[in-house]
């Protein structure tokens, strides 16, 4: 019996990837296009196989036609035998909630890992033309976020996948300090030597700014309203996520710029 990654190409999904290998245990991967969530005929025989499987939805939880694909994929899951499931959520998404009770509710040993805006946004993901350029230019005002590690969230979502104990758990996870963009910015500069300074856009200047970069303006309007969404104050604190899920303390912001930005 393997366990399946659903997003193994991700910032999340690829290191879970390499944590299962690397303990010689069986893992597939399978990511766009050989497997599409628009396109549920690709789905057929995902789960051949499968204990146990790490579920990533792509572009967000928070998405419409999210809440039914889950749906059909869980229920898929528990027609196929699979034994556990873990999802990755986004912290403060109320869309995401309906998601999460699916799959909680399924009769699977089901995990919920819920997560704020990854570290790796920063150089691995959407922002990292804007490091590179020296500017981030966001709608996110002067609220604070507490990024969380992805190697914290593959870590965690691996105990989920082949240990016992974490069945009906919500691991919300955050890193261990709320940051500013500002101080991001300031991180980040002190790490790679380079200044990096933030600029707080307005939600209409941040759809253009997207679809200047060629996203469809309907997925640009929806990431903003999601962006603008979880950075209304909601998710300025912290969570004992990784610590319950780990035993241990999350992995700081200014650990993650070195190891990411130092030339």
């Amino acid at each position: 019996m393997t366990n399946l990654v659903i997003g193994a190409n991700g910032k999340t999904g690829r290191r879970v990837m390499d944590r299962l290998t690397a303990r010689g245990l069986d893992a597939r991967g399978v990511s766009r296009p050989r497997f599409d969530w628009t396109q549920p005929s690709t789905w057929d025989g995902v789960f051949d196989g499968v204990r146990a499987a790490y579920v990533t939805y792509q572009p967000d939880l928070a998405f419409p036609g999210a809440a039914e694909a889950i749906r059909e994929l869980t229920g898929l899951a528990v027609r196929s035998g699979v034994r556990r499931l873990v999802l990755l959520s986004g912290r403060g998404e109320d869309e995401a909630a309906v998601s999460e009770r699916t799959v909680l509710e399924s009769g699977l040993e089901a995990t919920i890992v819920r997560c704020s805006f990854f570290n790796q946004n920063f150089s691995e993901g959407a922002f990292a033309g804007m490091v590179e350029g020296g500017v981030l230019a966001l709608p996110a005002g002067e609220r604070a976020e507490p990024f969380v590690d992805a190697e914290d969230i593959a870590d965690v979502v691996t105990a989920a996948l082949t240990e016992d104990g974490h069945a009906g758990q919500v691991y919300e996870l955050t890193g261990p300090r709320l940051l500013t963009l500002d101080q991001v910015a300031a991180e980040i500069s002190a790490a790679s030597g380079r200044p990096v300074r933030y600029l707080p856009l307005g939600a209409a200047e941040y759809v253009d700014l997207l679809t200047g970069y060629g996203l469809p303006r309907e997925e640009a309007e929806a990431l903003t309203d999601l962006f603008t969404q979880v950075l209304d104050g909601r998710n300025e604190s912290l969570t004992d996520g990784v610590r319950r899920a780990l035993g241990r303390e999350p992995r700081d912001f200014a650990d993650y710029a070195k190891t990411a930005f130092t030339r």
